[in-house]
């Protein structure tokens, strides 16, 4: 028989084991169920800094796939994205597909914004409304070039 101090360690050992499977299933995406059902679009990009296979896609926010695969289109150089979504989602033709950026630290996903048509995307349809990521570090340069043109010549008059 167990002792009540072993009987603790076990439950403790036990509890630890659940945890660490909780984070294991929160970190491969066991949030996002995709079955027998899901489908491919496709979405070229000009830039997709910061978007990798297993990267997030969202719908007002709210994860609702993966990014399945980037490569690059040898005819045209923009960069294909194929996103893998559920079969319950089903995106107008109209919809964009942007770039955005978890804040200044945080990693890019990829949004999309539904479109008000009425006719839905078919599987291995493209995404033709598409915005790129935006460089934070050509953006800050950009704003340092423009500040300092305004500023007058040393020695000059005012």
């Amino acid at each position: 028989m167990l002792g009540s101090a072993e009987r603790t360690e076990l439950w403790v050992g036990a509890a630890v084991l659940a945890v660490a499977a909780g984070f294991l299933l929160w970190s491969t995406g066991g949030g996002v169920r995709q079955g027998s059902d899901a489908y491919e679009l496709r979405a070229a990009f000009p830039n997709v800094d910061g978007i990798d296979k297993g990267t997030d896609v969202r719908v007002a926010g709210v994860k609702v796939g993966r990014v399945s695969a980037v490569t690059l289109d040898p005819q045209s150089f923009l960069a294909e994205a194929r996103i893998s979504l559920p079969g319950t989602i089903r995106m107008p033709v109209d919809s964009a597909a942007l770039i955005q950026s978890d804040g200044l630290l945080g990693g890019s996903y990829i949004e999309l914004q539904p479109g008000g048509a009425a006719e839905n995307l078919n599987p291995g349809d493209e995404i033709e409304d598409v915005q790129g990521a935006v460089s934070l570090l050509s953006l800050m340069m950009k704003f340092v070039d423009a500040q300092a043109g305004d500023k007058p010549a040393a020695g000059g008059q005012q």
